[in-house]
């Protein structure tokens, strides 16, 4: 009686035990799940936060006799700022150190230099990483005299006792001498340049009402500076269509220079150097008679312009191939006043923009009116990410800082005109390209003809803008998930039919085991066997594979109807358990079939070349590694744990329910349809959808055995990228922290998602089905 006690006490405490792991193991798995997803989520967040702008440095300014600022900048690290006079000062100002004076002042020719013209080549700044040497902007001075200068302030850091200091200073890459840009040395009312390392173009308007476009060819390059530079002149005369000039832009390539007169801009192509041709004229639909352009500016990748009205709106344009040839359209437009604002139609300048100012690298741009409203717009995403009053007025200058984090602004004291204020304004935008908008809808991108799905990226451009809609990839996900269930389903539930059903106890015993070991099958070999050996095999024999999925099922029924008809006596010289293995012989010479009519079928129907045929006559694209591909290498990862799962399923069906329908005279089929599949069906659902979450997640074979070309394209002849693929290929190359970098994750987040509502649906679907079937 004693050992019966101990040992019950010893089978309780186990028992205690084995439910307690078992509740922490589930307890443990639940809790990590959350984790992942709260850890997806910290990841995902900042794409969707804000702009902020605020304000972090206010320097006082004296100037003598109104002395006006035409220009400012500030250093990469935003330690050192910098304003150039209309007498041609340049004054430098520390944003971090206790004085705010730098040590460092110069002075641009003599002290009776009076700057008319100031113009800034924002786009051609050449910044090092390494911030060992940076260079600002080159900038544009002219006088009313006619002088021009050329120079290009500069920070270099110096290291002494473990600090570093950045110190300024002023080159000149044409030299100190005055350049000539107009032959006959007019002053210049207008003026903009763009340059590279073997040209320089400047497009100007002289006070006499002449439009000039002249040419610095570089004999050997600009980049050393000095007066040692030798160039050759050009200067052209441009045909004005317009007595008024009020703006002159250059795209950074030197191809293009928009000219703006009045509300309509004037394209120009300044490729050729014998004449300058009108390209194309932009007149845009504006609100009413009362409105008109008041502003324009050029977005960074030399495509875009933008045009800014005194209703507050700013529009989009760029060139879109049509079939008349390319044209610029209207893209875009945003709205700078905001709604809650009344609009007075008799003071139009409160809503006017004034200026329009870009960045160097994205797609932003912001737009000031004169009262100082400032709006910050993303133009892809056509996103309004900030409004607000940064000044109490226009300010005299406002430059975007090099890596778009930061603001500088020379502002005019109201109540003392020989006093201004340099104000620095920390900006945190860093993933403005990222809305819903622009991840699950059609955007239209700068040299593509109508707005698309794209994901892209990369690319070996520095004008590159990432591209980054999940629709295709989503798709893609969902396309070589549907190929490969339609692929595995039909073989696995019939293998799982067969042999849990009809196959005898000591072959099952055999198959089953075999099928299973096959889920243990690496699925990089899969890949790789699909991807070098399949998929050029399948392109060599296209034909052949069509007519397989004809011969296998029509081959096996044959044989089926045969064996059925034989007589008893020949069936019973074969044992049963060696019956199926009759089919062998049969899908062998029914592949062998296949593939020698392919050539004969492909030479009759296809003039000898199928794959050209579907290209050229079908119109219908073919990679070599398609869907296709994926579907059948895919499927048969799958198969094993469909076939797994509703086996078992299958085989649990309680024996009494099928003797008992036998015995009410129903056929082994009857009893199959009737009773066993309709009783196994919560469980052959739940093998459905297991293998169907295996193949939304599965990652090498369609990393390896498809183009990874993100389309949208149900074609089984053209490949795909999953989400899955995608962040195989991409997160080793994304910078931490970037807007690709996180997207990934966002699109792990949807990989997620899409597992979670497949699991969920089919717990839902398995419980009614067991509720409806459980009283069989």
């Amino acid at each position: 009686m004693a050992t019966l006690i101990s040992s019950n006490r010893s089978r309780g405490i186990k028992n205690s035990l084995a439910k307690w792991l078992i509740t922490l193991g589930g307890i443990s798995v639940l809790f990590t799940l959350v984790l992942i997803f709260m850890y997806l989520l910290y990841v995902v967040k900042p794409i969707f936060e804000s702009a902020k702008i605020e304000q972090t440095v206010n320097i006082s300014i004296d100037l003598a006799d109104n002395e006006k600022v035409l220009g400012s900048g500030v250093d990469e690290l935003k330690e050192l700022a910098y304003q150039i006079t209309e007498s041609g000062n340049i004054d430098f100002y520390h944003l971090k150190a206790s004085v705010p004076h730098a040590d460092n002042q110069f002075a641009i020719g003599d002290n009776s230099l009076s700057v008319s013209l100031f113009v800034s080549d924002d786009f051609n700044q050449d910044h090092v990483v390494n911030v060992v040497n940076s260079f600002s902007a080159n900038k544009l001075l002219h006088t009313a005299k006619g002088q021009t200068l050329l120079i290009q302030p500069s920070f270099h850091a110096k290291y002494a006792n473990d600090t570093r200091e950045i110190i300024p200073q002023v080159n000149y890459p044409l030299g100190y001498n005055s350049l000539v840009i107009d032959e006959q040395q007019a002053a210049l009312s207008q003026l903009a340049f763009a340059m590279n390392d073997e040209r320089i173009v400047f497009v100007g308007f002289t006070q006499d009402k002449r439009l000039i476009k002249t040419s610095f060819i570089a004999e050997d390059d600009f980049s050393s500076s000095g007066d040692d530079v030798e160039y050759e002149t050009i200067f052209q005369q441009i045909e004005l269509f317009n007595g008024a000039v009020d703006e002159i832009k250059v795209t950074p390539d030197l191809r293009l220079a928009f000219i703006r007169s009045g509300s309509t801009v004037y394209v120009y192509s300044l490729n050729d150097d014998e004449e300058v041709s009108l390209k194309a004229t932009i007149t845009p639909t504006l609100a009413n008679n009362e409105t008109y352009l008041t502003s324009m500016g050029l977005l960074s990748g030399s495509s875009s312009v933008l045009l800014g009205d005194n209703s507050g709106q700013v529009s989009q344009w760029f060139e879109v191939a049509t079939d008349t040839g390319r044209q610029f359209k209207q893209i875009r437009s945003f709205k700078a006043n905001d709604d809650s604002v009344k609009y007075d139609k008799n003071n139009q300048a409160s809503s006017a923009i004034t200026a329009i100012y870009t960045e160097q690298y994205r797609k932003s741009f912001y737009t000031m009116t004169q009262s100082g409203m400032v709006n910050v717009f993303y133009t892809t995403s056509a996103a309004h990410l900030w409004q607000g009053q940064l000044t109490s007025s226009q300010p005299e200058t406002f430059t975007i800082a090099p890596r778009a984090n930061g603001i500088i602004a020379i502002v005019n004291d109201p109540l003392d005109a020989n006093k201004k204020s340099l104000q620095a304004f920390s900006v945190h935008n860093e993933h403005p390209e990222v809305t819903w908008q622009a991840l699950w809808q059609e955007v239209w991108y700068e040299g593509y003809p109508e707005p698309d799905y794209v994901w892209q990226s990369t690319s070996g451009s520095d004008d590159f803008e990432g591209k980054f809609s999940l629709v295709p990839i989503s798709f893609g996900t969902i396309k070589a998930a549907l190929y490969a269930m339609l692929f595995a389903v039909p073989i696995a539930l019939t293998a799982a039919i067969y042999t849990a059903y009809f196959m005898t106890p000591g072959l099952r015993k055999k198959v089953k085991p075999t099928i299973e070991m096959m889920e243990a099958l690496p699925t990089v070999i899969l890949g790789f066997l699909a991807g070098l050996w399949l998929a050029p095999i399948m392109e060599e024999y296209l034909p052949a594979i069509f007519l397989l999925f004809i011969f296998l099922p029509l081959s096996t029924l044959i044989t089926a109807f045969a064996w059925h008809n034989l007589p008893n006596d020949w069936k019973d010289k074969l044992p049963e358990t060696l019956a199926p293995i009759l089919l062998i012989p049969v899908i062998i010479l029914a592949t062998y079939a296949a593939f020698s009519l392919s050539g004969v079928l492909e030479l009759t129907l296809f003039n000898g070349d199928m794959r050209q045929y579907l290209t050229n006559d079908l119109g219908i694209n073919f990679d070599q590694r398609n869907a296709l591909v994926v579907g059948i290498a895919m499927g048969f990862a799958v198969i094993p744990t469909i076939f797994s799962m509703a086996e078992d399923a299958i085989f649990s069906v309680p024996g009494h329910l099928t003797s008992g329908s036998l015995a009410l005279g129903a056929t082994q089929w009857q009893t199959l349809i009737g009773v066993v599949l309709l009783t196994a069906s919560p469980g052959i659902f739940s093998a459905i959808m297991m293998g169907l979450g295996r193949a939304v997640g599965e990652t090498m074979i369609v990393l390896m055995a498809t183009g990874n070309t993100p389309i949208l394209d149900w074609s089984i002849f053209q490949g795909m990228r999953t989400l899955a693929a995608n962040i195989a290929v991409e997160m080793p190359e994304s910078e931490v922290g970037s807007s690709h970098y996180r997207i990934l994750f966002l699109a792990a987040f949807v990989l997620f998602i899409f597992t979670f509502i497949f699991n969920t649906a089919a717990e839902f679907v398995r419980q009614r089905l067991r509720e409806k079937y459980s009283s069989m």
